[in-house]
Formats: structure tokens, C-alpha cells, sequence
């Protein structure tokens, strides 16, 4: 069935009063002043762009240029993920995997297309284990057993043969001349490079980032990297079969294959690797509806905790607003309960059964819910309708994501969310990019002492959880509304959901709402943005047991809009996360 089909098949519900996909609670209410610029479907004209916003403003520029040219917002994610993969190596490039989301204005569909890497087909349950005990995290991510099979690019590619309105060829010019003249090395990127361990010191990361006379590159520095430029000129002439086989992947397979501990990726693997398209998954929140990809995505968490948002328990206090400590307190506990569940549950549905109805479920999410307010310390697991209880899951997820919202004249939106999963992904590279960790994402224990098996275990083929998760939004009559996504790890989850409240529920202006703290709060702590809380509502926080200590995980990396109507008429509310160094433009 189509989203489209899907949204309106809502909607008719929700006006019989029927219960179907929502929460038999009462719609959260607007607080008073909130949601003015909010969309009103009645109003509201098409969505047009063009729309951009990603973390880096060389990749919006290129964006900007394709759909100047006529290009589709598919045509406009081909240029900025290939200048983002050069600009800003740390956290994607086309050695890692994606989550593309994309609406199609005319059809008023919304389908995903699913580049997640997959493991090679000799991997092994045990695929971290030496002498029959797990390796530490940093040796699992520097070894080319992290290394999956790369999926970002064959997923653009599918995408961009079904909605593309340029030839393929014309979508890679301008980050070949920004590879071959060089570009200016930005702050954010000099850090990294900075690194004194991990993948910034790899045999590779050295012989990229160190300059003749044996410094490293610093911020002002220009950049070139001429293996890159010849990468993008050979994907422009031969398309996504330069991946399967030649040259590229065979630096793929040798990079992966050196030791340490050499991994299994061979180019049977390379040649066999297909994305997948797969169906949105869209529920409805207050007057929208909210669409996210299906596993093994944790988009189901977010919509299970936006539903818990409007059982009345929680609605009441998130409705006290973004400056009262009743409403964090909320948004705190409903994240713990969405986390032990996601935990729980999630992992690749070829391989594990992921009970996706049964944790939206209105009644198990009103009962998750009614827990919210008496929950002290980790939220233990439930049981959804169809789930089968797993083991314990102990899967690590650093940094190294981006994610970026592109919108064309034609109203055509992408929301996609990308990575190499650690910072410069594994730290090897082939061809003049990295290439991914991603099989770190998976549980390095599959098992635990009684049997059971993790939902998350390594196994041939299978796609690692992702908590990528970008978000298109639509108005209950299947119109684009907005998007928006982040990168940050396991944080993913919390950081999309901010946004979320903070427009939807709060009326906040989205660069307002990427603006608030960030709260995270998995398992039994709970970590911040501290300074941005301010000490009378950290202390506030604090006396109603959510004790904020500095965020751990990698931080956030928002970019979205909302199509809004403003005193110069209906326009794209954009925001760009000031934690990276993006940009949200339309010209």
C-alpha cells in the first residue's frame, strides 16, 4: 500500500473517532502562543524548493547548483554527499552506508531506500572474538574485520535512476574540482585531523593528512586529494558498477584485507550487494503525520515515543513548555523507556522478527507510557504484542554520521542520514576515501551464558541496527510538511526527537529548536548539553532526579525545515546545527 494510500486511510480514521494508529488519548494541546507559524493544510500552498541543509556549506552550494540546473532533490543528494564525503571525511563518504528517505510531490509517496552495509558472506557470530573473548572497541574498529559492505552510493544510485531529472554523469563535477584544486581544511575537520589516536593515526589517515614537511594539516590549510577526484570522475563514466567491480573495488577488498587483523570483504561481496526499497513507516502526531524508515532503522522508537508524548500523563507536563524542568523530566523518562525497547527489539527483519506493530501498539504504548512518571533509574524492557524476548544487546555506536534535508522546485523532498560510523569511519582508505566500521554496530556478544540470542548479532548478509533515523513529515492530507534528521549515534533518537516536541509541541522555530540542549537519556544517566541548560533549570532538573552530566555520545548534527507561513508568506523555516559547521539556504 502506498504512504499515500496510508495517509489518507489515517486521516478517514481519525475522523470516524476509530482508534486505528493512534493512542486513544485526547490530541496534545497547543500551549498558549505555541505552533503559530505551525502548517495549516488548508491554507498551506505545495512545499517548493529549493531547500537545503547539510553540515557543511561546500556541500549545500553544490546542492543549490543541481536544482538550479533543474535537478531533483535526488540529483541535489548525489552532488552533496559527494562533496560531503571529501569535505567532511569524518563523518560520511562513499565508503559508508545511508538511510535515504524521499517524497514524491506528484505520486504523494514517501519510500526509503535502505543502503545500510551488510556483512561479508564470511562473517561469523564471533566476528569480534579473539582467544574466545570480544575484542575492546578500539581494536574491533581499527581492524578490517569492522569494515562492511559500502551501500550510501548504491542506494543513491537506485534512487537517482527512479526520481533523477539530471544524467548521473552531470552530478559529480564540482566535488571532482574541489578534489582537484583542493578545498580549505574547516575547523571541525582540523580537530579531527588533530587526533592523536584512533583512526586519525592510521597508516592511511597519516599518509592523507600530513603534509610534505611532515605537519599536519590545520584549519585555513588547503586540501587535495587527487585519488578522490578520479574516484568521483570514474563513478560519474561507469555509475554504481564501479563499486562491484575494476579498480575501486579491488582497493576496497586489499585496504580491508591488511593487517591488523584483515577482514573477510572480498569483491564477490562488493559485486552482490544491492540496497533496498523499502515501504515508509508513518504514524500519526498531533495534526501530522511523521514518517521514518522501518528496521533495522530505529525509526519505530522515535514513533513509539512520540506516541507515549500524547498519552496524558506525559502530554500534560510536555505542555508546561520548553523552559519548564516538569516538561524535560517527561521527555527524559519516555526516552528510557523507548531506548530499553529499542534495545531490546530492534535488528535486521531478514533475520530477526521485529515487532514493529506490537511496540506501536495503542494499548502496549499507553501502558509504556503509564510508567513514565514513577520510573526511577534504568527502565527495564517490555514485552510488545509479537515480541520474543532477546538477550541482553551489547552493541557500542560512536560517532561519525551526518545528515541533510534537500528539497526541489517540483516540492520532491530527501531526508537522508549518512556515515562511516566512527570518526574517518575505519581509518583505511582506498581510492582517496574511508571506508566504514559499520560492522562495530553490531553486538560484539551474540549470545549470552543461557542461549539466547541477541537480536543484533553478527550474521553473512545481515544489515547491522542502525539509530539512523531521518524523518519526513506530512500533513494529514499526504503533504510534505517538513524533514529533518541528525547524526549521533545511539543520541540519533533523542536528538530527532527534540526537534520534534520542540516544533510540533513547543512552536518553536526550527533553528530555535535545533538550538535547545540536548538531552539524552538511555539506561540509568542522563546526558547533556550542560551549559545550555543553564544552572536554575539544571537545578531544577536535578531536584526531580535527572542529574545532567556532560553527553558522552557524539554530538548532535541537526539539519531539517518546516514549511511555514512567515510575515513574507508560506517559506522553508531552516536550521543548521551551530555544533557542526552547516547551513540551511534556499538560494
Amino acid at each position: 500500500m502506498s504512504t499515500r494510500l496510508q495517509t489518507r486511510l489515517l486521516a478517514i480514521v481519525l475522523a470516524l473517532g476509530l482508534a486505528a494508529c493512534q493512542t486513544k488519548t485526547p490530541q496534545l494541546p497547543a500551549r498558549a502562543g505555541a505552533g503559530s507559524g505551525a502548517p495549516a493544510a488548508s491554507a498551506a500552498p505545495p512545499a517548493r524548493g529549493p531547500f537545503v541543509s547539510a553540515a557543511n556549506p561546500l556541500a549545500v552550494q553544490a546542492g543549490l547548483d543541481v536544482l538550479g540546473r533543474g535537478g531533483s532533490a535526488v540529483d541535489a543528494a548525489v552532488a552533496v554527499q559527494a562533496v560531503l564525503g571529501l569535505v567532511e571525511p569524518q563523518s560520511s563518504g562513499l565508503g559508508g552506508g545511508a538511510f535515504l528517505m524521499h517524497f514524491d510531490a506528484a505520486k504523494g509517496e514517501t519510500v526509503v531506500y535502505d543502503g545500510r552495509e551488510t556483512a561479508p558472506a564470511a562473517a561469523t557470530p564471533e566476528l569480534f572474538f579473539h582467544d574466545g573473548r570480544p575484542l575492546s572497541f578500539p581494536d574491533a574498529v581499527l581492524s578490517g574485520r569492522s569494515t562492511g559492505v559500502p551501500g550510501a552510493v548504491a542506494a543513491l544510485a537506485m534512487a537517482q535512476d527512479e526520481h533523477g531529472a539530471l544524467e548521473w554523469s552531470d552530478l559529480f563535477g564540482e566535488a571532482e574540482r574541489l578534489a582537484r584544486d583542493g578545498f580549505v581544511v574547516s575547523p571541525r575537520l582540523a580537530g579531527m585531523i588533530a587526533l592523536t589516536r584512533g583512526q586519525a593515526r592510521t597508516q592511511w589517515a597519516d599518509a592523507y593528512f600530513t603534509k610534505a614537511d611532515g605537519a599536519r594539516y590545520v584549519a585555513g590549510d588547503v586540501l587535495r586529494n587527487p585519488a578522490y577526484a578520479e574516484t568521483v570522475a570514474t563513478l560519474a563514466r561507469d555509475g554504481i558498477a564501479a563499486f562491484r567491480s575494476g579498480p575501486i573495488a579491488q582497493a576496497m577488498v586489499e585496504a580491508v584485507q591488511a593487517e591488523p587483523r584483515p577482514g573477510s570483504l572480498s569483491l564477490a561481496d562488493l559485486a552482490a550487494y544491492r540496497p533496498i526499497k523499502r515501504d515508509a513507516l508513518c504514524r500519526p502526531f498531533r495534526v501530522y503525520v511523521v514518517c521514518v524508515p522501518p528496521p533495522p532503522s530505529s525509526g519505530v522508537a522515535l514513533l513509539q515515543l512520540l506516541a507515549m508524548a500524547e498519552a496524558p500523563i506525559v502530554a500534560d507536563e510536555l505542555a508546561q513548555g520548553e523552559t519548564s524542568a516538569e516538561a524535560w523530566i517527561a521527555f527524559a523518562q519516555i526516552q528510557r523507556l523507548m531506548y530499553a525497547d529499542r534495545d531490546r527489539y530492534v535488528g535486521d527483519p531478514a533475520f530477526v522478527g521485529v515487532p514493529v506493530a506490537g511496540l506501536l501498539d495503542e494499548d502496549y504504548v499507553a501502558a509504556r507510557a503509564a510508567l513514565a512518571t514513577g520510573l526511577s533509574g534504568a527502565a527495564p524492557a517490555g514485552t510488545p504484542p509479537g515480541g520474543v524476548f532477546r538477550a541482553p544487546d551489547a552493541t557500542t555506536e560512536p560517532s561519525g554520521t551526518s545528515h541533510f534535508v534537500i528539497v526541489d522546485a517540483r516540492g520532491n523532498a530527501v531526508s537522508m542520514t549518512t556515515t562511516v560510523e566512527s570518526i574517518f569511519g575505519s581509518g583505511r582508505m582506498a581510492a582517496g576515501f574511508f571506508l566504514n566500521n559499520q560492522l562495530t554496530d553490531f553486538s560484539f556478544t551474540p549470545t549470552r551464558p543461557d542461549g539466547g540470542e541477541a537480536a543484533n548479532a553478527v550474521a553473512p548478509g545481515k544489515r547491522p541496527r542502525s539509530s539512523m533515523s531521518p524523518v519526513i513529515i506530512l500533513d494529514r492530507d499526504g503533504r510534505l510538511v517538513g524533514a529533518v534528521g541528525s547524526p549521533g549515534g545511539p543520541s540519533i533518537l533523542a536528538y530527532n526527537a527534540k526537534v520534534l516536541i520542540g516544533t510540533l509541541v513547543w512552536g518553536l522555530p526550527m533553528q530555535a529548536a535545533i538550538d535547545l540542549p540536548n538531552l539524552v537519556a538511555r539506561g540509568g544517566g542522563f546526558g547533556a548539553d550542560t551549559a545550555r541548560f543553564g544552572p536554575t533549570l539544571a537545578q531544577q532538573l536535578a531536584a526531580g532526579g535527572v542529574v545532567l552530566a556532560p553527553n558522552q555520545s557524539e554530538t548532535s548534527g541537526l539539519h531539517g525545515g518546516l514549511w511555514r507561513q512567515g510575515p513574507g508568506g508560506w517559506a522553508w523555516d531552516g536550521g543548521a546545527d551551530d555544533r557542526r559547521e552547516g547551513v540551511a539556504r534556499t538560494r
